[in-house]
């Protein structure tokens, strides 16, 4: 048996929570574009077109080549797609074309026996390859159990040695909704079970001294996919394995919404130093998911060289956890922490504050006839204004910010609160009786001024963070806390300056770029922290950015935490060759009469393959069942068959409404 190098895995789950750098893995060979090791982080993404259309299926991995995809990998659900294979491959090499292929396999062994013989990768779902899912409650004693593995080995091991014998690697694709009946039987829907999941298969390949493997935990649940792949990698560790990791989170939607969801979920984990390569899998043409994943990598190419700058100071660490524990804080007056939902902060310090129409930016409608304000689930909950003032009355519910120096100089300080720095509050002789915010980084508890620091039940921290690996100061910062013990409530604060957005994403630059950068930056930086339980509130700064989108960004890196649900979710897979129907049209249908529906789950999938499985975390499923035909879902129950998709719409909004879930638009 090949020999491992021994690891040491600091923290439990990356290798190190202080400084950046990436967790070592074994490189493994695919075609002439080798992934892990000293490699850089590769891109990939998928086809959309039916495999049995060659030209299509070519032209289509050429633009997505052309976009900055290092690995194409195409549906091949049964043994003539995978055969087809051959015609595409022998025609991109012919149009110049070397890019690594990689056959994706549902459910169908001799598929993948026929795919792993033609190209250089194949993706193996272990919750359908050799196992099954039919949504079954099994008891299953160990010796039933072990008689379960060793029919899967006998099923699995013919493609392990062809993969062998052809030099072809393997990526074992967990994915959270399509856990096998056996493993939910003993590990139920958890990420303990999709790490159990591709565990199995991993062990049964080293077992037959096969280590070209990628290993991926897919979720459309960022929480869960990011709990999955650490527990992943420290199981790996334990077992002295580094294989390389595949990082996406599945069926993550389109729009702003896909990408914040996307960018917490891979941009958190390539944070911990994790992922050796990338897909964003959008409800888009699939060239448009590569320069987002170009952007969420490039990032950390660049961290390399700005943590190797000796002028970057020591993060400042009480003591190294081993591992993020929530940070439960105290309430301060109703307004922040404690079991409170966490709150947005928006500067509008610079806007006409003459003009009452500019709240419309930050969720307040103004109605100009009845001298009125209208909010609704996406109204901020406080605004900064620095050293302005304005000159209209503010809503009654918009809790106002300014610098303690203005804050002191108004008269009416109702519903307005300071915001100080360290040593402002430590010599203030008037302070707001309600709440009094106070900028803080982590370094700073180091300070004098610090030791000074009077506490009292109306303080909130504002963190700020200057470091090239801001998130790991910042995280820090909720870990030292709590070593000090003090349950202050934490408001944490980003600044993204322009030069941030200066360089292209991909091949060129859209005028559009900074504000998508700033998607993936902040949800990264923000929701790598809220998904650990860290923060009672997010501020994100940002001059390059319009104010409506600072708004919208920080409602979406909630919404994708689950920390504060305001929209309906669509849970929502990025097509392939299976689709039976136009994705992306029927996605915008289906947003366009249901997105009021605040905080109900709505999976739209392509295919069967992809359908009761990959949305089991939807309220309410719509899968394509054939050629024009779409199968509704409440959660993993079928509730209609083959419905007409001219009518399916309207048929899932009936389910919903006599579920007594529905609300007409506008109703409270």
């Amino acid at each position: 048996m090949e020999a491992h190098t021994k690891l040491i895995l600091p923290g439990g789950y990356c290798n190190s929570k202080l400084e950046y750098s990436r967790f070592k893995t074994r490189e493994v060979k695919i075609g002439d574009i080798p992934m892990g090791g000293n490699n850089p982080i590769r891109i990939q993404s998928m086809t959309t077109i039916d495999t049995m259309d060659t030209i299509g299926s070519v032209e289509q991995t050429i633009r997505m080549v052309d976009a900055g995809c290092e690995y194409v990998r195409i549906t091949a659900p049964s043994i003539k797609e995978a055969e087809n294979l051959a015609n595409i491959k022998r025609e991109l090499r012919a149009r110049g074309y070397q890019v690594p292929l990689v056959a994706d396999i549902h459910f169908t062994p001799n598929a993948a026996e026929v795919a792993a013989r033609i190209v250089e990768k194949v993706r193996v779902n272990p919750g359908n390859y050799a196992d099954k899912k039919k949504f079954d409650q099994i008891d299953y004693t160990d010796a039933a159990y072990q008689a379960e593995l060793e029919r899967i080995h006998k099923k699995f091991a013919p493609l392990v040695h062809i993969c062998k014998e052809y030099g072809t690697a393997m990526r074992i694709g967990t994915n959270h909704g399509s856990l096998s009946d056996r493993i939910m039987s003993r590990y139920g829907d958890t990420p303990e079970g999709m790490v159990e999941s591709a565990m199995e298969f991993i062990r049964i390949c080293e077992d037959l001294n096969y280590y070209n493997l990628v290993v991926s935990m897919k979720s459309s649940n960022p929480q869960v996919m990011v709990q999955a792949y650490r527990m992943l990698v420290e199981r790996m560790v334990a077992e002295n394995m580094n294989y390389p990791l595949h990082l996406g989170v599945t069926e993550a939607g389109d729009g702003e919404d896909g990408r914040i969801k996307s960018a917490v979920g891979i941009g958190t984990l390539l944070e911990d130093g994790l992922g050796d390569t990338v897909r964003v899998s959008l409800t888009e043409e699939p060239e448009k998911e590569a320069p987002v994943a170009i952007a969420l990598v490039n990032r950390y190419s660049r961290r390399n060289k700005q943590i190797d700058n000796p002028e970057e100071k020591p993060i400042f660490a009480l003591s190294i956890p081993e591992d993020t524990k929530p940070y439960t804080s105290q309430e301060v007056n109703t307004f922040v922490g404690g079991s409170l939902v966490p709150r947005v902060i928006v500067d509008i310090s610079n806007k006409n504050l003459k003009d009452p129409f500019i709240l419309s930016e930050v969720g307040y409608r103004y109605d100009l006839l009845n001298d009125k304000y209208h909010m609704g689930d996406q109204s901020v909950d406080f605004v900064y204004l620095g050293e302005q003032l304005p000159s209209f009355n503010m809503p009654g519910n918009l809790k106002q910010l300014y610098s303690y120096s203005t804050w002191l100089q108004l008269s009416n300080k109702s519903n307005i609160h300071p915001v100080f720095t360290l040593n402002e509050f430590n010599s203030a002789t008037s302070k707001d009786p309600v709440l009094n915010l106070i900028r803080l980084s982590n370094t700073q508890l180091q300070s004098p001024d610090f030791e000074h620091l009077q506490l009292d039940k109306t303080v909130v921290f504002l963190l700020e963070t200057d470091y090239a690996h801001g998130m790991a100061d910042q995280r820090q910062f909720f870990a030292n806390l709590q070593e000090i013990g003090i349950d202050t409530p934490v408001i944490i604060h980003r600044n993204y300056p322009v030069e941030e957005f200066s360089a292209p994403i991909g091949n060129d630059m859209d005028p559009e770029e900074p504000i998508s950068k700033l998607q993936l930056y902040a949800a990264t930086d923000l929701g790598a922290l809220l998904i650990d339980g860290l923060g009672s509130g997010i501020w994100i700064d940002s001059p390059a950015t319009p104010t409506d989108k600072l708004s919208s960004i920080s409602f979406g890196i909630l919404q994708a935490t689950r920390s504060r649900i305001s929209k309906t979710e669509y849970i929502s897979c990025p097509s392939c060759g299976r689709t039976l129907f136009d994705l992306q049209e029927t996605t915008q249908m289906i947003r366009s009469r249901t997105n009021h529906l605040k905080g109900l789950k709505i999976g739209i999938m392509g295919c069967i393959v992809n359908g009761p499985g990959e949305m089991a975390d939807a309220d309410y499923g719509y899968v394509g069942a054939g050629p024009d035909k779409i199968t509704l879902y409440r959660g993993k129950e079928v509730v209609k068959k083959n419905v007409s998709s001219a009518n399916a719409l309207d048929e899932l909004i009936d389910i919903i409404k006599n579920d007594g879930l529905w609300l007409e638009e506008g109703e409270i």
